[in-house]
């Protein structure tokens, strides 16, 4: 993943070497906090490996894998079927060439089983059988790998009414030395027209102890739970809807289109503008606890019923859309922008408003920073094109550093690794080119892991 040519490479290694070892900081993930609360030990290769992991199974089920082959969906999911499944993943290996999920694979059997074997039908067996012994052991447990991966922070997603018990469990622990964080995700409780809505902001009512029947007490009740996940450590709240928009409407509009959302007659258009109006809210909330909001819009979610219907969410049929920030966020920063306590970090899965729109926006607003390519673009080129893209508009300390966003917690090193390495890559570049000192790039470098997270996230 470093550069070819010899002299740029003998600065990247320079640069990466100085990094290498930093600690993890993974401030948007998918990992169950319950994982590392109870530290069961992990049950088998497959369950742990591949079938949590949509980058893995997405890519199996282009090539002709059914998702119930690899255990998705499947509550019963026999040793059989288990190492049956490994057995696609090996006989379908070639199908990762050239993607980033070849390196993180390959990464977690190498550096954390110690197997440098390559994954073929033939040796399917063999790997499975090296991994499940040595996840019998003790070094294995959740525990012991978040000590071995240097892990100094890391988020959770969770749903606004979750009780957080697993993170009071892992707090109350006098053993436990790590730390993991909840991150506050309301995005059903903000859609009107969404399936399940009204049973959600019931549920929401309840936990709350406040009125939902009306829009005030949706205010009210949401209030309530973000201090709640404050006070169990939340740093961020997480948002994805089909546009960026963010737009408020006056509170007796909000109430009438609150009322028809209740009453089920809300329009799909209503619904947009409740929903927009609803993202404001949580920024003038941003803005008064200072929890970090985190979007992520432009997504087709379940973009295949039937794959939806059959496994649910989360399983790889998710596909990008375009997008458009500048105009869609104006009446949030207009109103928040330069609030001393709110602060906004935007991901995108569209490319093409890196240099357009983002890095303008975060080379002006104190309050903006820009997510890091993640999902399907957290791989070596679309790394390097953001870098380009961004840093000569925003500059280095304007983005947020590296951000797994992953259900795969044996993946999570191997993932930082190849971010670390692609900027290690892109500032040897500007090294040979005398656009840094080799002593600017290694602070550079420092930042970009270990700096902007902590400040983007405030932690």
């Amino acid at each position: 993943m470093l550069p070819a040519e010899t002299t740029l490479r003998r600065f990247a290694r320079e640069i990466y070497k100085a990094v290498r070892d930093l600690p993890i900081i993974s401030p948007h993930g998918h990992v169950p906090a319950q994982w590392l609360a109870d530290d069961v030990p992990f049950g088998d290769p497959t369950s742990l490996l591949i079938t949590p992991d949509h980058y893995v199974t997405r890519m199996l089920h282009a090539n002709g894998a059914a998702l119930s082959e690899l255990g998705v969906g499947q509550a019963d999911f026999s040793p059989d079927q288990s190492r049956a499944a490994f057995r696609l993943l090996c006989s379908h290996w070639k199908a990762y060439r050239g993607t980033p999920v070849k390196f993180w694979f390959e990464s977690e059997l190498a550096d954390i089983f110690g197997v440098d074997t390559a994954p073929t039908t033939e040796t399917a067996d063999e790997i499975y059988d090296a991994i499940a012994t040595r996840l019998a052991t003790p070094e294995f447990r959740p525990r012991a790998l978040y000590e071995r991966f240097g892990i100094e922070f890391l988020a959770t997603t969770d749903d606004p009414c979750d009780d957080l018990a697993h993170h009071a469990k892992l707090t109350a622990d006098p053993s436990w030395t790590g730390e993991v964080a909840p991150t506050f995700r309301p995005d059903k409780y903000l859609e009107p027209a969404g399936p399940g809505w009204n049973e959600a902001v019931d549920r929401l009512g309840e936990v709350s102890g406040e009125d939902t029947g009306s829009y005030a007490g949706w205010v009210a009740a949401m209030e309530n739970r973000r201090a709640y996940f404050k006070a169990h450590g939340a740093v961020s709240t997480d948002h994805s809807h089909r546009d960026a928009r963010v737009e408020p409407i006056t509170d007796a509009e909000a109430g009438r289109l609150y009322a028809l959302a209740r009453a089920g007659r809300i329009t799909s258009d209503e619904a947009d503008t409740l929903r927009r109006n609803f993202m404001f809210a949580q920024a003038r909330m941003a803005a008064d606890d200072g929890l970090v909001m985190t979007m992520h819009p432009a997504v087709h979610r379940n973009h295949h019923p039937g794959t939806f219907e059959q496994f649910g969410a989360d399983v790889g049929a998710d596909i990008p859309m375009q997008v458009e920030f500048t105009n869609a966020v104006a009446p949030m920063l207009a109103a928040f922008g330069n609030s001393p306590y709110f602060q906004v970090v935007f991901f995108t899965i569209d490319e093409t408003v890196y240099s357009r729109e983002l890095a303008p926006l975060a080379g002006f607003y104190p309050s903006v920073y820009v997510g890091v390519p993640w999902w399907f673009i957290d791989a070596p080129d679309a790394m390097a094109r953001f870098r380009g893209a961004v840093t000569e508009t925003a500059g280095f300390g304007r983005t947020s550093g590296f951000i797994d966003d992953t259900r795969a917690f044996l993946s999570i090193p191997a993932r930082h690794d190849l971010s670390r390495r692609v900027d290690a890559g892109y500032l040897a570049k500007l090294v040979g080119e005398h656009r840094l000192t080799l002593d600017e790039a290694l602070d550079t470098a420092n930042e970009l892991v270990v700096g902007n997270p902590r400040k983007a996230f405030k932690l």
